[in-house]
């Protein structure tokens, strides 16, 4: 992941939403101006992650600015039958999928005689199998490619190749079934000899059900498509969100004031935007710290395990370098002591130090030397 911002690519065949909702996506974003170190190319989007604890921090510290945590979603065009070998767009997609951290692959859902699909009947199993066995064919190369230079190497005495060759077998015998690499029972360091590869099919992927704007609120249940899907998930562990494309799109037409009461009419209590992002950080195993001060509130992502040196380095790299001590209070705690004073009259600041694993909503102060 870069910096500040967790990466999603959004597949999908043609004619399945997927433009619909990168374009909400992209509207619902913020100017990319906005995101300075992002260099952002016309197919990718920008929003930010929800996060009610912000507006409350901004409004105790009265705060100059607010900043969220974000989330870049970029539309991976040309996923066809036969693009691994160079259909539609051909292998233009890959190096795009290669880059993302997640990618969350849109199943269409829904009927609708106006709208053609390319495969002539809907049917979301089939969608995800072609898909998936073009991302398998593509890995499958890049996989017989390496085995050839780890053979040889095997052959010179490399305990190293031969343990690289062995995983390698592993993961072909799957790819050539067309089951992901992610499904592969590798250990830690055959993963580890694996990561360079940055195959297609190890990236942790969600499915997005692209369902009717009559159907936003009950898909979930009432849905016999969305069923299918969640149950082919089920078996790989991932996880299925049901969203309307089109109500995305409507929803980032509208102020949030408006957004909040059309979600309230169709029986939502939030966006599908917002319940993806949800869904990409729980995919991920991410969590969010929080800084605040009368300059800026600022949400920061790391993954779970982060420890409090390695989340000072997420603000700057010298704050990693002269880490003394990490000053925390639980956002909680904060909150229902009504200020920082008052929370550490209450005995709710702790000094945390290097061995310290971050928690989702750890408001933390930093102090370091260098």
């Amino acid at each position: 992941m870069t910096l500040s911002n967790l990466e999603v690519g959004i597949v999908g065949l043609p004619n399945v939403g997927k433009s619909t909702l990168f374009n909400a996506i992209t509207k619902a974003g913020a100017e990319a101006a906005n995101y300075p170190f992002c260099t952002i190319e016309p197919n990718v989007g920008v929003v930010d992650v929800p996060d009610a604890r912000l507006g409350v921090l901004h409004e105790m510290y009265q705060s100059k600015k607010t900043t969220p945590a974000s989330v870049r979603f970029v539309d991976i065009a040309g996923l066809v039958r036969g693009a691994s070998k160079g259909e539609g767009l051909g292998n233009q997609f890959l190096e795009h999928i290669r880059q993302v951290d997640a990618i969350a692959h849109v199943v269409r859902c829904f009927e609708d005689a106006d709208i053609t699909h390319v495969e002539g009947a809907i049917d979301p199993i089939r969608d995800i199998e072609i898909i998936t066995t073009e991302l398998c064919l593509a890995d499958l190369d890049t996989v017989e490619k390496r085995l050839v230079k780890a053979q040889k190497l095997t052959k010179s005495g490399s305990k190293e190749a031969k343990a690289e060759e062995a995983a390698l077998q592993k993961i072909a015998a799957l790819l050539g079934d067309a089951k992901p690499a992610r499904k592969a029972e590798l250990s830690d360091d055959e993963r580890a000899l694996l990561r360079d590869l940055n195959l297609l099919t190890m990236k942790p992927t969600l499915y997005v059900a692209n369902v009717a704007e009559d159907e936003a609120a009950t898909a979930e249940q009432d849905n016999p498509f969305v069923q299918k899907v969640k149950a082919f998930a089920a078996e790989e562990g991932a996880e299925v969100v049901a969203i309307s494309a089109r109500v995305e799109s409507e929803i980032a037409e509208l102020s949030a004031d408006e957004a909040k009461e059309f979600l309230e009419t169709l029986g939502l209590s939030e966006s599908g935007l917002d319940r993806l992002i949800k869904a990409a950080f729980s995919l991920l195993g991410l969590l969010t710290f929080l800084t605040a001060g009368p300059d800026e509130c600022r949400a920061w992502t790391i993954t779970k395990g982060t420890t409090a040196p390695k989340a000072a380095g997420k603000i700057h790299s010298d704050i990693e370098r002269g880490f003394i001590r990490a000053e925390i209070v639980n956002y909680d705690d904060l909150i229902a002591a009504g200020s920082m004073n008052a929370a550490r009259e209450k005995g709710q600041i702790r000094l945390e130090g290097k061995d310290y694993v971050m928690q989702d909503g750890d408001v933390t102060y930093f102090r370091f030397n260098v």
